[in-house]
């Protein structure tokens, strides 16, 4: 088991899905149409799925299924696109997205696959739907609380004050001390398209910044496509600055609702994005879980993919 990477697959079906208030999700899957069922949950939010993370699965033993979420990737309205409305994208709608698709592929139950947002998304959905998750394997945990918000936002200002000072200042003076990612939610949507493409290069180049803890850390979304980077970062900061559409705490409140439901978590020590307390309260309070915490590793990276490719080949033939 050497948690490399499978080789480069093609979806074998693929489509559009209309799940109401105007959004149409883009779909596909991939592997062995009589393999364990499995969905994977991007992050972001806003990102999109890549091709890269249909090779995380073995294609003879897993049917995998990705999808944009809503207004990312090729899923319809686009954020990118100048007058889009973001008021029917929140968490409860992308849990009943991800309901919607599982029903119209036929599946009964799957493994639920989540990075950073995706964590998130995946545990809300799972303790919406418990009976609908077969397992969770989540990696670079991350929680919607108010708390690691303002972390991000404000608190990593302290790691990184050189760049949190331009990030800071990137927004008008009377909203320097209010909630950042709000004020910048208003400049994407500004009318003038300066004003948004500038608003996106900086709020990427912060993400950046407080996601490079690691030795293999590399820039991406601050070197993206000006197209990417607005659409990426309004529906950030729009579930950033509703507070993810969820309560205060809700996902350690609702925990006992995964009871039964095996899970993996994995998180790296150089994670400052998501400090590792974050991870370590959810196993707590989630006895059906495993944390695996890896020494020399950020919020994302190589190492992060190989435990779950491992684990994923160690589970696939699971139930």
């Amino acid at each position: 088991m050497s948690g490399a990477p499978y080789p480069p697959v093609e979806p074998y079906e693929s489509g559009h899905l209309d799940v109401g208030d105007g959004h149409s999700l883009y779909w596909e899957v991939c592997g062995n149409p009589d393999g364990r069922p499995a969905v994977v949950l991007h992050g972001g939010p806003g990102s999109g799925c890549t091709p890269g993370l249909r090779r995380w699965f073995d294609p003879a033993r897993y049917r995998v299924v990705l999808f944009d979420q809503r207004n990312a990737g090729r899923s319809r309205p686009w954020a990118g696109e100048p007058s889009v409305d973001l008021s029917a994208n929140t968490t409860p709608h992308l849990i009943a997205d991800v309901e919607r698709l599982r029903t119209h592929l036929g599946i009964d139950r799957w493994l639920v696959l989540g990075g950073s947002w995706g964590v998130t998304l995946g545990l809300a959905y799972a303790q919406a739907h418990p009976e609908q998750v077969t397992e969770l394997v989540l990696a670079a945990v991350t929680s919607p609380d108010r708390w690691l918000l303002r972390w991000i936002t404000r608190d990593m200002g302290r790691v990184f004050p050189r760049e949190w000072e331009r990030f800071r200042g990137g927004v008008p003076a009377a909203d320097r001390d209010g909630d950042l990612a709000a004020a910048y939610s208003r400049l994407l949507h500004d009318p003038d398209p300066a004003v948004r493409a500038t608003a996106a290069q900086d709020w990427c180049d912060w993400e950046d910044t407080h996601v490079s803890l690691a030795p293999d850390a590399e820039p991406s979304l601050s070197i993206a496509d000006p197209a990417f980077q607005l659409a990426f970062a309004r529906v950030v900061t729009h579930y950033w600055g509703n507070g993810c559409f969820l309560d205060d705490g809700q996902l350690l409140r609702d925990a006992h609702r995964l009871a039964g439901v095996p899970g993996l978590l994995v998180h790296g020590r150089f994670d400052v994005s998501a400090p590792l307390d974050t991870a370590w309260q959810l196993h707590r309070a989630w006895p059906d879980s495993e944390l695996v915490v890896l020494g020399d590793t950020g919020h994302s990276g190589g190492d992060l993919r190989a435990t779950v490719i491992d684990h994923l080949d160690r589970v696939a033939d699971r139930g």
